[in-house]
Parts: C-alpha cells; sequence; structure tokens
C-alpha cells in the first residue's frame, strides 16, 4: 500500500480511482462497511482504491484544545486500511488554511486534480468544506461538473445505536472495552514505549511493562482487565504476543498519584522490555479499582485477577477483525494495584467545522 504524506506525495502518473474519505479514527465497523463498498466499486471498474485522512484530527484545528482521545495512531491507521484492500492512504495536514476551503476547491484540489475520481464513497451524513457547508448533494453536484459519481452510505448501527468514534471512546471511558471491541470489530489497543517505572510488580510476584503512550490516547477507565501484550518491530508489525492482565490507575495502595498503563504477561518473569514498542489489546474489564489495607490482601486479589485473564483469554489471542472474548465488561467488586475508579479518557467532541465520518 502506498502513503503519501500531502497532495504533493501523490505520484504525477496517478490515474482514476475511487476514493473514500474521513478521519477513520479506530477503522471501526462503520468505517469498514465504507472501505469495502469503495473496494467492491474499484474491482467492478479495475481501478484502486484511494483513502484520505486528516491529521491532526480537525477538532483540534477549528477548537484548540478540543483534540479527542485517539483510537488508533497514525500508523495504525495505515495499517487496518491496507488490511481492508486499500491501495493508497493520502494523510492531509489539517491545517486552519486547509478547514477554509470551500466545498468546490476542496473537491477541486484533492478529488479532481490529484486523485482523479471516478467514484467518491463517503458516510451519508458527510459534511465539508469551510463551516461544514458541503454534503453528500452538494458533493454529488460537483461531480456532474468535475465526472465522478459521489455516494452516501447509510451509517451502521448495532442494538439501535450508531456506530461511531464518538460514541467507542465513551464506552472506553466507562470502561466497557468489550463494547467498544464489538463496535471496532476487534480489541481495541493502546500502544507505548516501555519504561522503567516504581518495579512494585516484581517484588509481588507479577512483573510489568509500565507504558508510556502518545499524548491524546484513548485509555479506557481505571481498573483491571484481561487482554493481551505484544512487542512490536520498528514498522509497527507484532513480533511476539502474550495473554495479559492489564492495570489502570494511580496505585492508591502505594499512594501513588501517576497514572500509569501497566500490562503482566500471565506466567513470564522473563520477558525484559524495557525501551521496547508494545500494544496492550484490552478483551473485557475484570473489575474496578479500591485501595487494599495490606499489601498481602493485593497479592491475593492480583491472583484473582490472573486466574480470571487466564481463563478469558484461553481461546486464543484475538486479533484485527475478531471479537474479543468475555463478554459485556463488569465493574466488579474488589480493588486492585490501579488508582480509584474514574471516567478516564475526555469526552466526545461537538460538531466540527468540517464533519467527517465520526
Amino acid at each position: 500500500m502506498q502513503r503519501w504524506q500531502g497532495l504533493d506525495e501523490v505520484p504525477a502518473g496517478w490515474g482514476r480511482s475511487v476514493v473514500t474519505i474521513g478521519v477513520f479514527d479506530g477503522v471501526h465497523r462503520g468505517h469498514q462497511r465504507d472501505v469495502r463498498r469503495a473496494a467492491e466499486l474499484a474491482a467492478a471498474r479495475g481501478l484502486p482504491v484511494a483513502v484520505v485522512t486528516f491529521d491532526p484530527h480537525p477538532d483540534e484545528v477549528v477548537r484548540p484544545g478540543s483534540h479527542p482521545p485517539f483510537l488508533s495512531t497514525a500508523r495504525r491507521r495505515g495499517e487496518l486500511l491496507a488490511g481492508l484492500g486499500v491501495d493508497a492512504v493520502l494523510l492531509l495536514p489539517f491545517t486552519l488554511e486547509f478547514s477554509r476551503l470551500g466545498p468546490d476547491e476542496f473537491v477541486q484540489a484533492v478529488l479532481v486534480d490529484r486523485l482523479h475520481a471516478a467514484r467518491v464513497v463517503v458516510g451519508d451524513n458527510f459534511r465539508f468544506g469551510h463551516r461544514a457547508a458541503g454534503d453528500v448533494a452538494l458533493l454529488s453536484e460537483l461531480g456532474e461538473k468535475y465526472d465522478f459519481t459521489a455516494e452516501g452510505v447509510p451509517l451502521l448501527a448495532d442494538e439501535g445505536k450508531t456506530i461511531s468514534s464518538t460514541g467507542i471512546r465513551e464506552r472506553l471511558a466507562a470502561g466497557d472495552v468489550a463494547g467498544a471491541a464489538r463496535d471496532l470489530g476487534r480489541p481495541h489497543r493502546v500502544e507505548g514505549v516501555v519504561v522503567r517505572g516504581h518495579r512494585r510488580g516484581r517484588s509481588l510476584g507479577f512483573p510489568t511493562a509500565n507504558l508510556e503512550t502518545l499524548p491524546h490516547t484513548a485509555i479506557p477507565a481505571d481498573g483491571v482487565y484481561a487482554g493481551w501484550l505484544a512487542s512490536l518491530d520498528p514498522a509497527g508489525h507484532e513480533e511476539q504476543r502474550w495473554p495479559a492482565a492489564i492495570s489502570i490507575g494511580t496505585n492508591p495502595t502505594f499512594d501513588g498519584r501517576e497514572r500509569t498503563v501497566e500490562a503482566y504477561a500471565l506466567d513470564r518473569d522473563d520477558l525484559d522490555l524495557y525501551g521496547a514498542h508494545v500494544a496492550v489489546d484490552f478483551a473485557a474489564r475484570l473489575r474496578g479499582t479500591v485501595r487494599f489495607d495490606s499489601v498481602a490482601d493485593l497479592i491475593a486479589q492480583m491472583h484473582r485477577d490472573v486466574d480470571a485473564a487466564r481463563e478469558l483469554t484461553a481461546g486464543g489471542a484475538a486479533r484485527d477483525g475478531a471479537a474479543s472474548p468475555g463478554g459485556a465488561a463488569s465493574p466488579g467488586g474488589a480493588g486492585s494495584p490501579g488508582g480509584a475508579a474514574s471516567p478516564g479518557g475526555a469526552g466526545s467532541p461537538g460538531e466540527q467545522e468540517t464533519r467527517l465520518r465520526d
């Protein structure tokens, strides 16, 4: 798959293509349906599929300080899109100047002059151009002007609720990682670099990988979770993968203040991951967090956590495209080495000036 950072990187010889447009944060099931529809149209016409996406998130540009927690890194987005059969991803820097392009200017600069669009597939709530002046109907009109056809794909709903990146962020903020996995079509992933912490886990018999995550990462609510820990190579591909018990919080039993994400690879005390780039995939929430009266009580609960995590991950490692095991998230009852229960990431953003498939 080709990756282009900005319009200038689109090859001069790029021919006609089928294009789909959106932020695609998380590449959830609704996004996947859009992309598959574009791929279906492209296959019928013998054309490549190009995805137009944006960085940073448009909200951060039109309303500084409102950046929503991101569900996937730009690199991860590219990997997921490639897995859906996309031939090229055009990552456009979303600047204030770019946000002021009118609908016609956007279409001409991106879809016509660079990508030579023959078909354009978007969500049926797609808005584009300065102050969200364009919609699917206007896109179709501009298609008649510039020789392409536009199609709006109905939003995907599950149990009567539209699947959206905003809704997935809300699930994660509530600790509902199983619900987030259903909407994503795979477990939610948090990436980071393993850094040295207080090394308490090792002294307690459960050595953990302490992740330093990127700013604005969508981290689930404080608590203990079952999932997987994976080491990644420099390109972001998985090298090794282990079932894991994951703790998010401030370690209140030890009067901690800093919120951390820690993962214990089940039954492994021989791993040296310091400095490694790793990923944590969340399968199910085991329980919330409280402060323990003693370290002995904490260790006893950690053993129960590990047993529960082992049972939930016994069916094998859920990977991209596979829903997480374990059923709906449960708040549980007992505490954990993590911090007090919290709402997790920031809430959902409001309407953005250029609204894309959420």
